[in-house]
């Protein structure tokens, strides 16, 4: 009986040591361009239960998103939010995008974004500003790719340091 207690203790022990981990704060987005519509397309990628934090400290909102319970117009909390702090630039200047659709893949967020009439032999420079979460999580990073022709580049973007500039 000892004897099991004892292997009973140092099976159960290195799930203690997991109990405390800390959450990861992240977000990834991919920025490409597409010939055919000539047009920036972007996805970003955000875990939706940080996604809720936000929207209930930013809007007091119980958004309960991807459930049957998901609140109506949630998503125009979830755009209104994205505008407010994700900005695309090209050469310089401030681009207005459409937003395409709103997913859920398990438990990320999939926000599709489109900046149309882009003429990419007339781009110098394309900048990401993403400020989405920084708000509400200090530890936030959020991930940016891009890959455009045969130009790629990545970006680790956070609260004090959050543009990412493609020169092309």
């Amino acid at each position: 009986m000892k004897q099991m207690r004892k292997t009973l203790l140092l099976l159960l022990l290195p799930l203690f040591a997991f109990a405390v981990a800390h959450k990861f704060y992240v977000s990834v987005t991919n920025v490409g361009y597409s010939d055919k519509d000539q047009s920036l397309q972007i996805s970003s990628r955000i875990f939706i239960e940080d996604m809720e934090k936000v929207l209930l400290e930013r809007y007091n909102v119980q958004a309960q998103l991807a459930t049957e319970d998901e609140m109506e117009g949630a998503t125009a909390y979830i755009e209104k939010y994205v505008r407010a702090k994700f900005v695309v630039r090209v050469n310089g200047q401030s681009m207005p995008y459409d937003l395409l659709a709103i997913k859920y893949d398990f438990d990320v967020l999939i926000c599709y974004l489109e900046v149309p009439n882009i003429t990419l032999s007339k781009t110098a420079s394309i900048e990401i500003q993403n400020d989405i979460l920084t708000d509400v999580f200090d530890e936030q990073q959020n991930v940016l790719h891009f890959k455009i022709k045969d130009k790629k580049k990545s970006f680790v973007l956070m609260r004090d340091q959050n543009k990412g500039m493609l020169n092309l």
